[in-house]
């Protein structure tokens, strides 16, 4: 396993990150057993940051994650992040930042965690979508950056950092203002508009090379939905595909795909080991954060992460393909 600097918070973290979410779900619905295996191999091969959020499973994974790290020596425990959504018309955003994560503390059975991350999405309008927050709130006197930086204060979380959803001028003005050590970032060779500029027939949602932005930033980037949810991965569909880039149409997504599967050859690896692989050419990356459902997911993860980045001839025709619009009118 390779490790790399996670922006400004002095920590180096695992190439490959253990997803605790809904999509891959392992330690939501898989049984104890299995639980407990996928957590040993993964760190095992290195791994040493697990992702988590309230709302995954409404608790389940956070209880999870709790009962399995105390079966581990402190010293075998790896990193750990969790999230809150903020309901910004209650307001009071330092006490549901303190109530939000004293309940997944007293979950995970910690007395605090390495990263406290915002899981709204961002807009320029709070109206744009249900739940969206805007820079305003983020960022203002008494807005949400400075709630979480008390929890940051009070002890209960090393670092802070969002989920890097929504609008993409909402998401630069955030970087921009440093407020935040680390972003988790839609980026997956079906939409590379994260990590590269497009062309103007782009016909995806566009976030504008954020990755670059929070280079710049000395912020951290964990890559969320590498697999597309699933579409990179499989031709099974689950209905969990879709949903978090805004515009996200499946089908198109399919469609790239079908055209994406005319360039891999059986050297360049499995569907998802491909996606990882890609990812990891951006510099700006400093983990995939990787969901599974069985221990073969997990197992594929790794054995990417060993394989390195794509070889370039590869990577320029994927660099073509998405500069065709992946062949989309």
């Amino acid at each position: 396993m390779k490790y790399r600097k996670l922006g400004s918070t002095g920590l180096e973290i695992s190439e490959v990150i253990f997803g605790g979410g809904a999509v891959g779900g392992i330690l939501i619905n898989a049984d104890d057993d299995t639980r407990r295996k996928a957590i040993c191999i993964a760190l095992g091969a290195g791994i040493n940051w697990i992702d988590t959020a309230a709302s995954y499973g409404n608790g389940a994974s956070e209880s999870a994650i709790g009962w399995l790290m105390k079966e581990l020596p402190e010293s075998d425990r790896p990193y750990i992040s969790t999230k809150t959504a903020f309901d910004r018309a209650t307001g009071d955003f330092v006490g549901q930042a303190e109530r939000a994560l004293t309940a997944s503390l007293e979950r995970l059975q910690m007395g605090s965690v390495d990263l406290y991350q915002v899981h709204n999405r961002i807009a320029g309008s709070p109206g744009a979508f249900p739940n969206a927050i805007t820079p305003g709130d983020l960022l203002d006197e008494n807005g949400i950056a400075n709630a979480m930086q008390a929890m940051v204060d009070k002890g209960l979380t090393r670092h802070i950092g969002f989920t890097s959803t929504g609008e993409s001028d909402a998401l630069h003005e955030v970087i921009s203002s440093q407020r935040f050590q680390c972003a988790q970032i839609y980026y997956n060779l079906l939409n590379p508009s994260a990590g590269r500029d497009m062309q103007p027939n782009w016909s995806a949602y566009d976030h504008k090379n954020i990755i670059a932005a929070c280079a710049a930033n000395d912020i951290g980037v964990m890559v969320i939905r590498v697999l597309a949810a699933g579409v990179i991965a499989t031709d099974i569909r689950t209905g969990k595909e879709g949903g978090v880039a805004l515009d996200n149409d499946v089908a198109s997504d399919v469609e790239r795909m079908n055209n994406v599967l005319t360039l891999l050859k059986p050297e360049h690896g499995k569907r998802a080991q491909v996606a990882v692989r890609y990812a990891l050419r951006n510099s700006g990356v400093s983990g995939v954060e990787v969901g599974m459902a069985e221990i073969e997911h997990l197992e594929l993860a790794l054995e990417a992460a060993e394989m390195g980045p794509l070889p370039d001839d590869l990577l320029a025709e994927l660099d073509a393909l998405a500069d065709a619009n992946f062949g989309i009118n």
